[in-house]
């Protein structure tokens, strides 16, 4: 790690028409005055929430209550701490440094000079009047050639001269001929060790590269990719650049719930982590700088989301990190259930991996304190998945047992009251910042409890967990081989509100407990419900090879291989 860029002299032609500026950051709200007013109101219901919770006063039965308590204080404790990281987000990354390196990126003299002009891809970088190499890695695993193709065209036609690779781990001669036909590099491994990093690590022994950029096959680049990343670089001490993960397939309750659920996360907790340098990669959309990698011995190999671990091992080191909020790649979410919870078990995995393997407040760790806090809130994030496992039992326990969280004396009124104070507000908050508040969110995070507490078990055992791409095509499977656990407590939920309602009938009053077991009775059914329609649509549906080929207008295999560029084998060799 060198110099700072305060140290560097400055060169270079104003901006130029090839040149504009920089584009605007998509989470204007960050901004406004009304935000820290939303958040400061949500801060308090969320504190007087946990007041009512621990006033001795209040407390019920012990089984009860001590389940709401640990359900509780686990979302208390993420909503405050997510709630700081949203107001500490206000600070642009982009600096003066930023900027006037951006302005020279592409020297128009030299465009012109060398005849590329009417090609942007094709246009030299530079960073203080040095020429720049970037390799671009699309990840393929399985994902229909479709969707690879559409990548992989657009990744050609980003602005800046680049070189772009197909790195195949799923060892397909289709994505072979693909990478021919248009001219891209292509590099199929003879394992798959160490899956996804593993691949991109053994494209790095081949490349040569200062930089490079990552994006799975499913997510298509914008041009301006490297234009609003590439000059972050100017300070030496950047590691990496990560952009939003954005969908556009948003078309069913899967797709839309597993969107809007991480919107927040992309729109206002990573540009908060930029202030204390602890935003992290996903795993795509982000471009590294080659020698951060190569000190820490390359992507980390050791887990299924080596997107944290990596960023975790540069963090250690110093390096920092920058989150841009501006959407420059657009993907797929999970269309079913099946790659809804794959998604979910790895990210998960990896989450519990860093609490319980590495935990970000153990000594060992060199890690600022904001840091730690920041890893430790990414660690334990999808604890909060399992709540919903857990306030789901509280309802039968009083409609069977008697059992009550709080004390008689406390009406449901009061409760409610209460209640929306905590999650009312941040409704409301969500309103503010997004624009709406999506029912479909409400719904999958519900109803995901299962694949986190599989997630939790499976690294507790240290049992080893397949990796799959979101988007890998393959022979379609019913949505109930992975939502058995759901339909079962649907079961159990829907007879505990009948017996609820009979009883409520017979006490001439209306329950808590009874309302809320129903609550959890709709959420539950209408995921069933959405795992029936699924399964409708797949029996109706082509084979996926099929409807790839439908969508050439010929069978897949039957596509021309005039091979433009060179494709490698593991051993860095052409292969003819």
């Amino acid at each position: 790690m060198a110099t700072s860029w305060k140290n560097k002299p400055y060169r270079g032609p104003r901006r130029t028409e090839e040149a504009p500026l920089a584009r605007k950051v998509e989470n204007s709200a960050v901004e406004s005055p009304t935000l820290l007013l939303f958040v400061l109101v949500a801060a308090a219901g969320v504190l007087a929430y946990t007041g009512f919770l621990l006033n001795p006063a209040n407390r019920g039965d012990w089984l009860p209550y001590s389940i709401v308590i640990t359900a509780e204080l686990v979302l208390v404790v993420q909503s405050l701490v997510s709630m700081w990281t949203i107001l500490s987000g206000g600070q642009d990354p982009r600096s003066f440094a930023f900027h006037h390196s951006q302005e020279r990126l592409f020297d128009a003299a030299t465009v012109v000079r060398s005849g590329v002009k009417p090609t942007p891809q094709n246009w030299p970088m530079q960073l203080e009047s040095r020429h720049l190499a970037v390799d671009v890695f699309i990840t393929v695993y399985g994902e229909p050639l479709a969707k690879i193709a559409k990548t992989a065209s657009a990744t050609l036609a980003m602005r800046g001269q680049h070189l772009t690779w197909i790195l195949d781990d799923g060892g397909s001669d289709d994505v072979r001929d693909l990478a021919a036909d248009l001219g891209i590099r292509y590099v199929r491994r003879l394992t798959h060790n160490g899956a996804k990093a593993g691949n991109v690590n053994h494209a790095l022994t081949l490349s040569t590269g200062e930089f490079f950029a990552i994006f799975d096959a499913d997510f298509v680049p914008d041009p301006d990719f490297l234009y609003e990343t590439v000059p972050f670089f100017i300070d030496d001490n950047v590691a990496f650049v990560q952009t939003p993960q954005a969908y556009g397939n948003m078309n069913n309750l899967i797709s839309r719930g597993a969107g809007f659920m991480q919107s927040v996360f992309y729109r206002f907790i990573q540009p908060g982590r930029n202030r204390f340098n602890a935003a992290f990669c996903v795993g795509t959309n982000v471009i590294f700088r080659r020698t951060a990698i190569d000190s820490i011995g390359g992507m980390v190999t050791d887990s299924k989301s080596e997107d944290v671990w990596t960023s975790l091992r540069l963090h250690e080191l110093g390096w920092r990190s920058i989150y841009i909020a501006v959407t420059l790649a657009v993907g797929d979410a999970p269309e079913t259930i099946e790659a809804y919870t794959k998604q979910q078990l790895r990210w998960a995995s990896g989450g519990f991996e860093i609490l319980l393997q590495r935990n970000p407040f153990s000594p060992r760790t060199k890690l600022t304190i904001d840091q730690r806090v920041q890893y430790f809130v990414t660690a334990t994030h999808y604890l909060v998945g399992i709540t919903p496992l857990l306030l789901i039992m509280v309802p039968p326990l009083e409609i069977y047992f008697d059992l009550r969280p709080v004390n008689l004396t406390v009406t449901w009124i009061t409760w409610l009251l209460f209640y929306a104070g905590f999650y009312g507000i941040q409704i409301l908050l969500a309103f503010h910042t997004m624009g709406s508040f999506r029912p479909e969110t409400l719904v999958m995070a519900a109803v995901s409890f299962p694949i986190y507490v599989r997630a939790f078990l499976n690294v507790f055992s240290g049992r080893e967990q397949k990796w799959v791409a979101t988007g890998s095509g393959g022979a379609r499977v019913s949505p109930f081989n992975f939502i058995i656990p759901q339909v079962l407590f649907f079961a159990f939920v829907f007879l505990t509100s009948i017996v609820g309602i009979l009883k409520d009938y017979g006490n001439q009053t209306v329950t808590l407990a009874t309302a809320w077991n129903v609550t959890n009775t709709i959420v539950l059914g209408v995921f069933i419900v959405t795992a029936f329609r699924e399964a409708h649509v797949s029996r109706r549906s082509p084979a996926p090879h099929a409807a790839l080929s439908a969508s050439f207008g010929h069978p897949v295999a039957a596509v021309p291989s005039t091979r433009l560029r060179p494709m490698f084998d593991e051993a860095g060799k052409a292969i003819s």
